[in-house]
């Protein structure tokens, strides 16, 4: 395999090239192949949001998924970094409801819808702004599931040392084949433990997930019901205006995506057998934005109809405050 350099995100300002970005990406197959790789694939970094979806296995493994009757819509809410839109309240609050918890279970703290749409809409109808509207409330909410289904605290159950966070970091480990103990963690945005971790060993970990391959046939099946639910549900993996789920909507089944904070992605693409996982070095997200779409068109050699759709991601119009086209985004 070739190691190429990084890949070069360009931001344009007219026709000239104001700002780069430097993107690490690694791309790998479910049986543990670097395919392709280009910077630094044995970085170390923090996945934060980006795998989600595998800290939410315990939920479906343990049985706590279909006691309390979640549907798919709350399997993809389990996964994401959504909005604060209502519906994805509306969502999480029915888990809590479901698991016979509320919203002050949550322990991920209060944050403000993403939108200001959004955060008008509280305003106006006076609401207090609470853990609920945080990002990361449907995946706490799943971590509360999973603890009152097998009769652990729910109280303190973002800690590094409560069961929840143990059970979570034990499937993390060995879904990744990378260690995640006390040397290696820290504390994420929504104050569970997050483990700094090699960029490849992610990578081929969201192979493995895309195809539902493991050597448990019980964690196969978790992890395909969550990657289904996501793809059958991409709003309530991030919302309207999100990347993440433009992504999936344009393609379909084709692609399962994640971000995750300070320009990190991963990316399954299940016909293919292949998963990759990406940092922008500086952390920019509309860099890695444009890096993940971009290789999903070339890595499922899209069409020129399908590229077109495409566009928009690929390669984004830049615009001022009076809406006048300024520039754009490419990869280099």
């Amino acid at each position: 395999m070739k190691n190429n350099s990084a890949a070069i995100v360009e931001v344009l300002r007219g026709d000239f090239v104001e700002s780069t970005h430097e993107v690490d990406i690694v791309v790998a197959d479910a049986a543990g192949t670097i395919v392709s790789s280009y910077g630094k694939s044995d970085i170390h970094i923090f996945p934060r949001s980006a795998n989600k979806s595998l800290q939410a296995l315990p939920l479906i493994e343990s049985g706590a998924a279909d006691a309390f009757g979640f549907e798919e819509k709350h399997l993809a809410l389990a996964c994401s970094s959504h909005n604060g839109q209502p519906m994805h309240v509306e969502a999480a609050s029915e888990m809590l409801q479901k698991a016979g918890l509320d919203g002050t279970c949550l322990e991920c703290g209060a944050q403000l819808p993403k939108r200001s749409q959004d955060q008008s809409l509280l305003v106006q109808e006076g609401i207090e702004i609470a853990a609920i509207h945080n990002n990361c409330s449907g995946k706490h909410s799943g971590f509360l599931a999973f603890a009152k289904h097998t009769g652990l605290e729910t109280a303190g159950y973002i800690h590094f040392d409560h069961p929840v966070q143990k059970e979570i970091a034990g499937v993390l480990e060995t879904v990744t084949s990378a260690k995640h103990g006390k040397d290696n963690y820290a504390i994420d945005g929504c104050s569970i433990p997050t483990f700094k971790i090699p960029l490849q060993n992610l990578a081929i970990a969201y192979a493995r997930f895309g195809v539902g391959e493991d050597a448990s046939s019980q964690r196969a099946k978790a992890m395909l019901r969550l990657r289904d639910a996501c793809l059958k549900h991409p709003e309530m993996v991030a919302g309207d205006e999100r990347v993440c789920t433009q992504l999936m909507k344009t393609l379909g089944n084709r692609a399962f995506v994640k971000v995750g904070a300070e320009g990190v992605y991963t990316l399954s693409l299940p016909e293919l057998g292949l998963g990759a996982a990406m940092k922008a070095r500086d952390g920019n997200f509309r860099a890695v934005e444009v890096a993940v779409s971009q290789l999903c068109c070339d890595l499922l050699k899209l069409d020129e109809q399908a590229k077109g759709k495409m566009k928009s991601l690929t390669n984004p119009v830049l615009k001022n405050w009076n809406g006048f086209e300024v520039g754009s985004m490419r990869m280099a």
